[in-house]
């Protein structure tokens, strides 16, 4: 939930105007939406690009999970990490253009604990591909920039731990 939307529904409730506060940090949230913008848009214009470099990165860490017996051993299950991986980068572009957590967490962060361990994946090699994708983006991005979306990344990683 943006902070427009959560400025707008706590004044609400509260039958208000918004406050000075309030309008000020909406103010800022304006401000920054082109920056936030074009940071989702770098994540995207370079996702695969992100997703394969991170994914090399944790399979060259992790060999445990692509050798036989491994969650990520074979052609179609490679795929299938790296999907999980392009999944969770298209959460932290979310959380970037609205600025807030809220849309990770609804949309997929919920859960996830208790889907992978049910699966028997193991939740530190999908933390550590996560952990991948941040540093593959970071050398796409400003330094600035980068720790505007390494914020969601670490938002993600925590969630797994």
């Amino acid at each position: 939930m943006s902070v427009v939307t959560k400025s707008i529904v706590n004044a609400d409730a509260e039958a208000r105007y918004l406050s000075p506060g309030e309008l000020d940090r909406i103010k800022g949230f304006v401000t920054s939406g082109e920056r936030r913008l074009r940071i989702a848009q770098v994540l995207t214009e370079n996702r695969e690009r992100i997703v394969k470099g991170a994914g090399d990165q944790m399979f060259q860490k992790r060999p445990d999970i692509v050798s036989p017996g491994g969650n990520a051993y074979g052609e179609e299950m490679t795929a299938t990490c790296l999907r999980d991986l392009d999944y969770y980068l298209r959460l932290v572009t979310y959380g970037v253009v609205s600025g807030d957590v809220t849309p990770i967490e609804e949309i997929g962060i919920v859960g996830v604990k208790e889907m992978y361990n049910s699966l028997g994946t193991p939740i530190p090699a999908v933390a550590e591909g996560v952990r991948a994708m941040k540093s593959v983006s970071a050398s796409l991005l400003s330094g600035e920039d980068a720790a505007e979306a390494g914020a969601y990344f670490d938002f993600v990683i925590g969630a797994m731990q």
